[in-house]
């Protein structure tokens, strides 16, 4: 394919996806067009190559829509990826698992949750050695690194089961692609994903999944993913903080409703090229729950755990306090009818 052949198929991708945006969305409500124009010219979102971070992704296109054209995608880095959103200021919002927010609102990074957003992303892969999660006491469990998402949560699992940190083997390999590299070469006995990780691992019949989130309680019963942001920007910028909350929720609702269609636009954008691994996801994912659980509730119920096994230092209590904002969602659960 020449050169230019190329560009004008990345071009003619790129406007393909922005019409799937803008049909899946349907007209816009009253409410929106009685907004005051956002009072931020630039929004910077922390991007992750994952399938269930669609919405995220979707929400960009809306808000190109809405008007918004410096829209940014920041890359994630390893041990501090989330707190490009906090202290470093890189970024202004990002669609992040609850446990994870956990420790870096206990270490006062200035981050805010402002809603949930789906539950069940996140499988649990296993060896033969391990048949539940009580089995890995003494055993190896494969993580980028400490402090990441998947540690939190894996710490999170076994403190509810009556399991220390300090009692398994914890690997941690620098990045994600090798510490599921790690399972895959049987260096370590256990390894959390997120898709399309689970996805290829049963695609190769490597390992079982011990816990899914989206069936297992009580995982199944709390959010995975979140609304994260940057506290100063949501100070400072309330009006273009409801624009993306309410263009994210709005996106959520268009995975539950058209999955084949959520799926087709992850494609063409280029976020994942196997359709039927992002069918999957998008089909599988309980992206309605948005609509019927309370996030704070989520937050409580791994905050608890992660205080009991000194994880954390500040009570749940403090932490939700200071770390939440559910101003816009309960006014957008308002508009939208949820």
């Amino acid at each position: 394919m020449s050169a230019s052949a190329s560009v004008n198929r990345r071009r003619f991708l790129a406007k393909t996806a922005g019409l799937y945006a803008a049909s899946l969305a349907g007209p816009h409500r009253a409410a929106d067009a009685a907004e005051p124009p956002p009072d931020a010219v630039k929004i910077r979102f922390l991007s992750d190559p994952s399938i269930c971070l669609a919405p995220q992704y979707l929400a960009m296109e809306l808000l190109r829509q809405e008007g918004f054209t410096r829209l940014e995608s920041v890359a994630p880095q390893p041990e501090i990826a989330l707190g490009l959103v906090g202290g470093r200021g890189l970024a202004d919002f990002t669609m992040w698992d609850a446990p994870g927010l956990l420790p870096l609102l206990d270490a006062r990074e200035p981050i805010v949750c402002l809603a949930g957003i789906h539950a069940g992303c996140w499988e649990f892969f296993a060896n033969d050695r391990v048949r539940a999660i009580r089995d890995l006491k003494g055993k190896r469990i494969a993580v980028s690194a400490l402090g990441t998402s998947e540690h939190v949560y894996v710490a999170s699992m076994l403190a509810y089961v009556g399991i220390k940190p300090d009692q398994v083997n914890w690997l941690a390999a620098g990045t994600v692609p090798d510490s599921m590299r790690l399972f895959i070469e049987g260096k370590a006995d256990a390894f959390l994903g997120f898709p399309p990780q689970p996805q290829e691992l049963r695609a190769q019949k490597i390992g079982h999944v011990i816990v899914n989130t989206i069936q297992d309680k009580p995982w199944s019963q709390y959010f995975c993913c979140t609304i994260a942001a940057n506290r100063d920007f949501v100070r400072k910028h309330p009006v273009a903080t409801k624009h993306v909350v309410r263009a994210m929720l709005k996106a959520t609702d268009i995975c539950a409703r058209e999955p084949e269609k959520a799926a087709r636009f992850m494609v063409e954008k280029g976020y994942e090229p196997r359709y039927n691994f992002a069918l999957e996801v998008m089909s599988s994912v309980p992206y309605a729950r948005w609509r019927e659980a309370n996030p704070e509730d989520t937050l409580r119920f791994h905050a608890l755990r992660l205080h009991e096994v000194g994880m954390i230092t500040t009570p749940p209590n403090d932490l939700i306090a200071r770390g939440t904002d559910w101003r816009f969602l309960n006014e957008l659960k308002k508009e939208l009818k949820a």
